[in-house]
């Protein structure tokens, strides 16, 4: 973790196509337009950078609440913002998007493992489930770079377990998730949690939801009827 905190002000990275720049042209996601269409590119650490153990891409999702669901295609309107490869090129782009708390409406962003969607029927998610914390307004944005880094940081010592994490972002309060490959690995799963609780300082008595993906795709809902876990 301290590679992280020693190179956070660091912005010397070379590649610009990361960035959602607060100064370029937004739409009301506070992410570039001309993300839309990210480049394909192979992203690898550049010279003299500290790489990560795996590559990690950023996606944003919001969604219109007066619109059902069923009228969208979340695939087609999650969107990808860019793939990072070292820690500088993490904070490069980190640091130019707005933060989950400064959010309005039903927005997500998700960071996920380059290769994995995040999707609960993507081939990498199909078999697990996340970890749900609800947060009251105000917590998200310092919750939610704390739970990045942690993920980064390999501190979840539970192989490659981890798929990744979303910060979404609701009206009446937002909700912090962590995904994992195997929902009924119940070792993992308890390491999971009891990992957030230590990285992110939480009470004792916070209460700690647990959902299957298989059971979100049958109640078609991403935080109804869950587990609760003290």
């Amino acid at each position: 973790m301290n590679q992280f905190d020693h190179l956070k002000d660091d912005d010397t990275g070379d590649n610009e196509d990361l960035a959602a720049t607060r100064e370029g042209k937004m739409d009301s996601s506070g992410v570039n337009n001309h993300n839309n269409n990210v480049r394909r590119k192979a992203i690898s650490p550049g010279a003299g950078e500290h790489p990560l153990q795996y590559n990690y891409t950023f996606w944003y999702f919001r969604r219109t609440p007066s619109r059902p669901a069923n009228t969208q295609s979340y695939e087609q309107n999650i969107r990808q913002i860019g793939t990072v490869a070292s820690v500088e090129q993490f904070w490069k782009l980190y640091s130019h998007l707005v933060r989950p708390g400064d959010l309005i409406g039903h927005s997500d962003f998700h960071i996920f493992k380059e290769g994995i969607k995040p999707m609960w029927e993507d081939e990498a998610n199909k078999n697990g489930g996340k970890w749900i914390i609800r947060l009251r307004k105000g917590l998200a944005s310092r919750f939610w770079e704390n739970i990045i880094l942690a993920m980064l940081g390999e501190q979840f010592m539970v192989g490659e377990e981890i798929c990744g994490v979303v910060v979404s972002i609701r009206f009446q309060e937002d909700i912090l998730s962590i995904w994992n490959k195997t929902a009924n690995d119940q070792v993992t799963t308890s390491r999971i949690r009891d990992t957030l609780r230590r990285v992110l300082n939480l009470p004792p008595n916070t209460i700690m939801e647990y959902k299957t993906h298989n059971d979100s795709l049958k109640d078609n809902s991403s935080f109804r009827n869950t587990k609760i876990a003290l």
